[in-house]
């Protein structure tokens, strides 16, 4: 009998001999069906009339991948494919754990609402230019960020996602959008320089850019190089994610392009940061997490106070917000800081929630914007008389973002308090209910300064605001009316949280026994 290559050299098999089972394409649909969508809608540039229809039913598809992942993975545990038919760790592997697939998931629901949105707010030159092709860029990025088994490949996904977010950002050409891309641009450059760099490093260390490989390999490496590493990729990761003291980019940058733009960076961007942040320091590199735990409780406890006490500084409304989306970035890094079951799985709800609050945030200050025709808030009082639905939306969300009942933000938070507690974290437990207080102070503030006083700052304040106009029939249609889904959305979700509290309990044992992982990844690899 003839013999094979690797039998004849006593080498392990390198191949996938079957065919992949159809069902496990889905792991990498989300991001399939985003790539291609941006490619047809490139080709259809100048049909202007197709281009959101057509953006809308892709990220459509998307959710329903997204869905039955998310069923896939609830029912059978982390689900994982290998391309170019090379066994794991040599082919680059997509991989769908809990985490990945709540990440995934809200991020698309998010992005719909932003797809419908945006046809409020666009000009000619902005669809000739490519918004929605870009905005499927950015979504396939994110979704690849999220879906990825490879860390090279995820720094490959950060780096489309970079691309897509500069033409964005600087779509519609104004000075002040190019002022922001270029802070924007600074600190992003050298976060992916740093996170190559530590890549390099990683590789060094456990010969493996497979991370399900990593998890596994990791615990031999030497103490040194481990420190090392997993500082680089805190320091890379905390800059994408905007925390401290690498924020001041967010918001002078996140509030100078157009509102759906803003909704997107805030809702999607940053929690691609932090979600690496848990997914390397958590399941690949936990003993660095662990001997650089000093360090991201300094990093969260002050990202946590210094947020909202930006917010709470502002007189424009969106940087106001970017200061909010920074608050949530501190709680995110106290669930990393604690490292615990509560505190991972608490930290995964609360991106969940502050994905799809954020992103609602920003689009009622969009329309609060379209009305008062400014982003100051000095000069928006009136608009509850004007407006009452907008009114009711805001201070819903002003209730969600600062963790109040029976609203979404509020069983995280519980979850990250008890997880404190528990490990006797009582910094953490002091500054996430300090973090509490300040967000609904800064946020309360916003809403009186919009809705409850009757006009302009100052003498005038008691008086009509004249300046204010109403929302259009298609600014109601297509900017207010998916907003209140969105925030409906928010309110279900925190009045019916049983199923989303047991995702993110299955998503922190996952990450902290990567077992399940490590065994989807290498399910075919013979032993």
């Amino acid at each position: 009998m003839a013999t094979t290559g690797h039998d004849t050299l006593n080498l392990p098999p390198a191949m996938i001999e079957g065919a992949t089972a159809s069902a496990d394409w889905i792991v990498v649909w989300p991001v399939a069906l985003a790539l291609v969508g941006a490619g047809l809608l490139v080709m259809l540039r100048n049909q202007r009339a197709m281009q959101s229809v057509f953006a809308g039913l892709v990220v459509l598809a998307i959710i329903v991948s997204n869905v039955y992942l998310l069923l896939r993975v609830f029912e059978a545990g982390p689900l994982a494919m290998t391309m170019g038919k090379w066994l794991p760790p040599f082919g680059i592997t997509f991989a769908a754990d809990m985490t990945s697939a709540l990440f995934a998931l809200a991020a698309s629901v998010a992005a719909l609402v932003i797809v419908i949105f945006a046809k409020v707010e666009l000009d000619e030159r902005e669809y000739r230019f490519g918004f929605y092709p870009l905005l499927l860029l950015l979504l396939c990025g994110v979704s690849g960020s999220f879906l990825t088994g490879d860390i090279f490949n995820l720094y490959v996904w950060f780096e489309v996602m970079l691309i897509a977010s500069f033409g964005l950002l600087i779509l519609g050409g104004r000075r002040i959008q190019i002022d922001g891309a270029v802070k924007y641009g600074f600190l992003n450059f050298l976060a992916t320089t740093l996170f190559l760099i530590a890549i390099a490093y990683l590789y060094g260390i456990t010969g493996t850019l497979n991370m399900a490989d990593i998890a596994q390999k990791s615990a031999q490496a030497p103490i040194g190089p481990l420190l090392t590493v997993s500082g680089l990729f805190l320091f890379a990761f905390g800059i994408k994610a905007a925390a401290f003291p690498a924020n001041a980019w967010l918001p002078a940058a996140y509030h100078t392009p157009a509102v759906a733009v803003s909704a997107l960076f805030g809702g999607l961007l940053t929690k691609v940061g932090a979600y690496a942040a848990y997914r390397v320091l958590v399941l690949l590199l936990p003993e660095g997490r662990g001997m650089l735990e000093p360090v991201i409780l300094v990093i969260a406890v002050a990202t946590m106070i210094l947020g909202p006490l930006g917010a709470l500084a502002q007189t424009n409304l969106r940087r106001a917000i970017g200061f909010l989306v920074i608050g949530g970035i501190g709680v995110l890094f106290a669930g990393l800081t604690l490292g615990t079951q509560h505190g991972i799985g608490g930290g995964v709800i609360y991106a969940v929630h502050s994905i799809l609050t954020l992103t609602a945030f920003y689009l009622v200050g969009g329309l609060v914007e379209r009305m008062s025709g400014t982003q100051d808030i000095r000069y928006m009082g009136g608009i509850y008389t004007a407006n009452a639905p907008l009114s009711i939306l805001f201070i819903i969300l002003v209730f969600a973002i600062a963790g109040l009942p029976p609203f979404l933000g509020l069983w995280p938070k519980i979850l990250l308090v008890e997880g404190g507690v528990r490990a006797g974290e009582w910094v953490i437990v002091a500054t996430l209910l300090l973090n509490s207080l300040l967000t609904l102070i800064a946020a309360s503030r916003l809403w009186a300064h919009i809705f409850w006083r009757n006009g302009h700052e100052g003498a005038r304040s008691e008086q009509p605001n004249e300046t204010l106009r109403r929302l259009t029939s298609d600014e109601t249609r297509l900017g207010l009316a998916p907003t209140i889904v969105l925030v409906a959305l928010i309110v279900v979700l925190g009045l019916f949280p049983n199923w989303l509290i047991e995702a993110g309990g299955i998503a922190a044992i996952d990450m902290l026994n990567p077992e399940r992982y490590i065994s989807a990844v290498f399910a075919g690899v013979p032993h």
